[in-house]
């Protein structure tokens, strides 16, 4: 038998660079709380702020789902990335959030669900303009597993994506009440942190030493 995650509520209704890696845990936020304005330099619908300013909002649907182990829970959720607060939505076909300063490079999460779902992102704003990435979550709870000490949603799976282009918004889709959201990270093919191949120091250096003796050699050759 399936688990829900809650049911029997009521919905309440610093600009970053491009190139920054910012994640998204959903900590110091209350249990039922719709998210909205608390990534926005503003708060979420109870009031819940942190001050932090990532041009960040969410749909009214996505609110947060909270460990019953804690005081004040609402979910079954356990084994959390980043206790104790995740995303969930539980009207409509996908919570979306919007994100005005764009991202780019990459994007990921931590998810738990009973059913497939599905993630897209978007170049426009409210899930609009061209598909820049698209990832198929399977159901990851079927197999059963131990909670913290409770909890029906405690397997959790990272995934992610890289695509080209500015990403403004993203879908988080899947079956109302029965998927969770975590740790979700943008600029990043690695949920939770910077995971992006850069040059090493070494490598660096021998690209610098290359090209300098390509210019040594294109200058001797036009003598």
């Amino acid at each position: 038998m399936k688990r829900a995650l809650f049911a029997g509520l009521t919905l309440f209704a610093a600009g970053a660079s491009q190139a920054d890696v910012i994640v998204l845990n959903f900590e110091d936020m209350l249990a039922y709380e719709g998210v909205q304005e608390f990534y926005n330099g503003g708060t979420g619908s109870m009031g819940s702020t942190t001050g932090q300013d990532y041009n960040i909002s969410f749909s009214p649907n996505g609110i947060i789902c909270m460990d019953l182990d804690v005081p004040g829970g609402n979910c079954n959720n356990a084994n959390e990335p980043s206790p104790s607060n995740g995303l969930i939505f539980l009207e409509g076909n996908a919570a979306t959030m919007n994100v005005l300063d764009g991202f780019t490079t990459g994007f990921s999460f931590f998810y738990a669900s009973y059913f497939n779902a599905s993630v897209q992102v978007w170049s426009g704003l409210d899930g609009t303009g061209d598909l820049l990435a698209e990832i198929f979550l399977a159901e990851n709870l079927s197999g059963g597993c131990a909670g913290d000490p409770n909890g029906n949603y405690c397997n959790w799976t990272d995934i992610g994506v890289l695509f080209d282009g500015v990403a403004h918004s993203v879908n988080f889709g899947g079956s109302a009440n029965y998927v969770i959201f975590d740790d979700i990270t943008l600029g990043s093919g690695c949920a939770g942190r910077d995971c992006n191949p850069v040059p090493e120091p070494m490598s660096l250096a021998l690209l610098g030493s290359g090209l300098a003796l390509l210019g040594f050699r294109r200058r001797k050759a036009v003598r």
